[in-house]
């Protein structure tokens, strides 16, 4: 590996003890500095979406099926799983190890004598909109980071709006009510672009309504799911973000006949969402409740009645306690991990939530040991709580592949 890049995003990874520092100031500097193609006809069409839940797996249907329809584009997603790459990438292809290192010089370059630094995801969006104007993309597909109205990603003027289902995360910043949080991630709609939105619960969904009407941005609601197409990403659940796609598509004025739009939903990627690594092994980076509920729900759908043993790992700052209450109707046994993060809740304490529900429960210190002790058991076995600890599974896995070729 380049140690050129390893320094790059060692920087990077630094901007993070400035904190999350919510306001489009510094991007829109970034912006101008790099002169960057934002909005107007020199930009490509941009797809903006936003919500608690779900939001992802639209980003990657909608770069597929744009695919599929021969278009170029760029897709910038949020957390990445294995390497900082997946984050920025051209017609699928992740953002080269060189093109991160000379993105990063000449962010840090123009930056260097701020008053302000600019945060770490403000330097990752900005890096990914660099990227995507270099490669003269036609559609860039665009995941917020956390919130919407003051994300960084809101620098941009849209061709659509997407808000998938709004839930509890993020309430430090967003607010501890759906209406106040509902309110940050409507802060994506703009006047006259049109908006798709998910179904809601009624309270978010009067607040997103309101936002459209105050700026006169058309609003539509998805009220059915894809049928009679396949979707490539498992649960009931996916077919409602599948309809949020095609309708988001059509609004941008995105010209995807029906193939390209049945090629892409089959042919979609979105690794850590119900990825089956065996018949065993079950991967989900769900971590708030609501997420949770769905997980559970196409556990159902796959596998029945049937239980799992849990492999759990959760950060702290997330609702730990309506997680695990969340994950009971098919929890047979649970062992709970630490998240290689800073912010791990501690996996005693998880422990003890889970045996006050009456679940045999039990720590283990490294993922190797807990998939160890989970073999030998009859169910299958589920990894979830946290994103960080599914690309901490995947990476071990790639590892092991590796190692396994050049034998």
């Amino acid at each position: 590996m380049d140690r050129n890049f390893e320094s790059a995003v060692g920087w990077l990874y630094g901007m993070q003890l400035h904190g999350i520092k919510l306001g489009l100031g510094k991007i829109e500097a970034l912006v101008d500095g790099l002169g960057l193609h934002v909005k107007g006809a020199r930009a490509p069409k941009f797809l903006h979406v936003a919500g608690t839940n779900g939001k992802g797996s639209v980003c990657a249907m909608l770069d597929s099926i744009c695919r599929a329809a021969g278009l170029k584009t760029g897709l910038f997603i949020s957390p990445h799983l294995i390497t900082f790459r997946e984050r920025i990438r051209v017609n699928g292809a992740m953002i080269s190890e060189e093109e991160v290192v000379s993105g990063l010089q000449a962010i840090r370059e123009m930056s260097a004598d701020w008053d302000q630094q600019p945060t770490f995801f403000e330097i990752v969006t900005a890096l990914g909109l660099a990227h995507f104007q270099r490669h003269g993309v036609d559609v860039a597909v665009l995941e917020t980071g956390m919130g919407g109205r003051l994300d960084a990603t809101n620098v941009v003027t849209p061709a659509v709006s997407v808000i998938t289902p709004i839930g509890f995360d993020h309430t430090l910043w967003l607010g501890d009510s759906l209406a106040a949080i509902a309110g940050e991630k409507a802060g994506i709609i703009k006047p006259g672009v049109p908006v798709v939105i998910s179904p809601q619960e009624p309270t978010a969904e009067t607040t997103l309504r309101e936002a459209a009407l105050r700026c006169g941005a058309p609003f539509y609601s998805i009220t059915a799911p894809v049928t009679g197409l396949e979707v490539a990403l498992e649960g009931s659940h996916q077919r409602w973000n599948a309809a949020a796609a095609i309708k988001a598509i059509e609004l941008a004025g995105i010209k995807a006949s029906g193939e390209a739009i049945a090629n892409g939903l089959r042919n979609v990627e979105w690794p850590g969402r119900f990825q089956h690594i065996d018949d065993r092994l079950v991967l989900d980076g769900a971590h708030n409740p609501a997420a949770i509920e769905r997980l559970v729900q196409t556990w159902r759908e796959v596998y029945g009645e049937e239980k799992a043993t849990l492999i759990v790992g959760i950060l702290k700052d997330k609702d730990v306690r309506g997680v695990c209450q969340a994950l009971l109707p098919i929890a047979a046994r649970v062992i709970v991990l630490p998240v290689k993060n800073e912010r791990s809740s501690d996996p005693d304490d998880v422990v003890k939530i889970f045996r006050e529900f009456g679940v045999e429960s039990s720590a283990e210190s490294e993922l190797a040991a807990a998939l160890a002790k989970a073999r030998p058991r009859p169910e299958r076995m589920l990894l979830t709580g946290s994103l960080f600890l599914i690309g901490e599974a995947l990476a071990g896995l790639s590892q092991t592949l590796a190692e396994k070729s050049n034998q």
